[in-house]
């Protein structure tokens, strides 16, 4: 799996309970993600993952977010990353080093073109991923398409990783992604996350 020796750094994120470790190796194909927000969310077929379900063993982290080459971790408001950074750090590299699997999925997870998509959604999912999904992931979250309802023009994504519980997450949704589709695509009136 990896031969070269394993490099992370850390980036803060806007959410100040998510940190976000980047790696100098791929963890998922790019344009995949899962988002884990109890231990037992990393033993499900479709999204199995042993790094999360260990990753929970730090009984600060809330939620486990692992994308193309990072992984953001949520904690409980009461530590501080200052005291924890290095620990984690630690425990990831020995990780990766003894070459422990990062997930275990079924070849049914990887992800398939829907061909069926109307013409408005072809151009909010591309929108998405050209202008907003790099802004979104150098915060150490992701964005993806949810539905769109062509009647009254509202988008519905799906916020993950740092995202979730942000508190600028809101904002960065309404004045920045919205104003972009609004503006971008005339069909789209409104956009709003799901499940936050």
């Amino acid at each position: 799996m990896l031969n070269s020796p394993i490099h992370i750094y850390t980036e803060s994120t806007p959410n100040p309970q998510s940190m976000k470790f980047v790696f100098n190796v791929e963890l998922l194909p790019d344009g995949m993600s899962f988002d884990y927000t109890q231990p037992a969310d990393g033993l499900t077929k479709d999204k199995n993952s042993p790094l999360a379900v260990a990753l929970f063993g730090f009984d600060f982290v809330k939620r486990v977010f692992i994308t193309s080459n990072f992984v953001t971790l949520t904690k409980a408001e009461h530590v501080l990353w200052e005291d924890e950074l290095f620990g984690i750090k630690q425990f990831l590299k020995k990780y990766f080093e003894e070459k422990r699997p990062i997930f275990s999925l079924p070849e049914s997870a990887m992800p398939d073109a829907d061909s069926n998509d109307s013409e408005v959604i072809a151009k909010i999912k591309d929108a998405l991923e050209q202008y907003v999904k790099p802004a979104v992931e150098s915060d150490g979250g992701a964005i993806s398409f949810y539905s769109f309802n062509e009647e009254s023009g509202q988008v519905k994504v799906l916020l993950q990783g740092s995202c979730s519980g942000c508190p600028s997450s809101t904002m960065t949704l309404k004045a920045g992604i919205e104003a972009l589709l609004t503006r971008m695509i005339p069909q789209v009136k409104e956009v709003v996350a799901e499940g936050v």
